[in-house]
This record gives C-alpha cells, structure tokens and sequence, in this order.
C-alpha cells in the first residue's frame, strides 16, 4: 500500500484550475482533467447550494468514470443582500453570462448601503474510494463602490480582500492565488490526502 497512486479526475477543463491542483498535489497522487478522460457532456449544477452544486458534479464524474474526483463551486456572498449572488454567482445578472453585468448589477444593489461586508466561498467535493468528503475555503472582504483593476475574472474588480486596499483585479495572480477562497478549500483538500496516504500504508 506504501507505493499506491491514486488517481483523481478534476470536474472542470479550466487549465488554471487544474493546473493550481496539480502544483499542490502531494506525491502518490495523479490528477487528470475532463479531456484527459473524453468526458464531455455538462455538469449538473442543479442543486440551488454551492455545497449541492460541488456534489453534484462529483457524483456525475464519479458516475461516468468510476474514478476517485475532485469537483468545486463558488459564489460571492454579500452581507446586506442575505447572501446574494451566492449559488448564482455566475448569472446574477441573467444569461448569457457576463461578469461587468454581474457586477454592475450588484454595485446598483448596494448603492446608499454602508454594509458592504462580503466573501467568496468555495467549496470542494471529493469522492475517493466511493466516499464523499467536503472543504470549504473562505475570504472575507468588502465590496467596493466602483470597479478597480484590469486583471482576475467575475467578481474581481469590486472585490476587497480583508487586509489589503486594493481589489483581486488589481492584483497579481500569484498574490490573489496565495490567499484565494479555492486555495484555502484546496489546501484542506491536500492536508487531507496525506493523512489518507499515511493511513493506507499502515
């Protein structure tokens, strides 16, 4: 058991996504993408929870695999909104997709509140074995009155991290990636897989 590799297929083709996990990765473990499996058919994302939403596309890959999987979900959550974007992060502002509409939308919302507390949430669903386990990661921060910065994608450019004074957008992505909400639930991912490790070579 001491020499057993496990291997994981990650539920999304975002090459920056993949390639962070892989970066992380303890040894023993092998992750692969979608593609590097032929699975092409869309994710349920049906749930109506982050933490539904992570599951789902864990069991669906699970499914089609029959491989130990690693999927995730996201969303902004603003304190005076009850939450909102929350789990429709993504379309907040209606389909098709679009992060300045997303955004625009939520600064109109906020408008003449002075509670701008938010965070992004992740949330991590892995099966390994046919067990299922769960990790959030987390970032407090606020919102800002208006869009700042050119880089990061959706919520970035009103986004505040806590601690700093100046939005993810104007970030680096090494630096929003050092204390990102995906980050923070990954690295509990691989605390996890270790001790794992450990155990199955008992």
């Amino acid at each position: 058991m001491a020499n057993q590799v496990f291997h994981l297929v990650i539920a999304s083709n975002n090459h920056h996504k993949v390639s962070e996990i892989r970066e992380m990765a303890p040894l023993g473990y092998v992750f692969h993408s979608l593609k590097d499996k032929n699975i092409s058919q869309e994710l349920p994302e049906t749930s109506g929870t982050i933490p539904g939403n992570a599951t789902e596309k864990a069991r669906e890959v699970w499914k089609i695999s029959g491989m130990n999987c690693l999927s995730d979900d996201s969303g902004l959550c603003v304190t005076a909104l009850n939450g909102e974007p929350g789990v429709d992060s993504a379309f907040y502002a209606g389909l098709p997709r679009n992060d300045e509409a997303n955004y625009n939308l939520l600064l109109k919302k906020l408008e003449g509140r002075s509670d701008r507390r938010a965070y992004f949430l992740t949330v991590m669903a892995l099966i390994i074995n046919g067990k299922e386990f769960l990790f959030e990661g987390r970032v407090e921060g606020t919102i800002s009155k208006k869009p700042i910065g050119d880089s990061g994608f959706g919520y970035d450019p009103v986004f505040v991290p806590n601690g700093f004074d100046k939005t993810f957008a104007q970030m680096s992505e090494k630096e929003k990636n050092a204390i990102s909400h995906r980050r923070n639930a990954l690295a509990k991912v691989i605390s996890f897989l270790k001790v794992y490790t450990e155990m199955q070579a008992i």
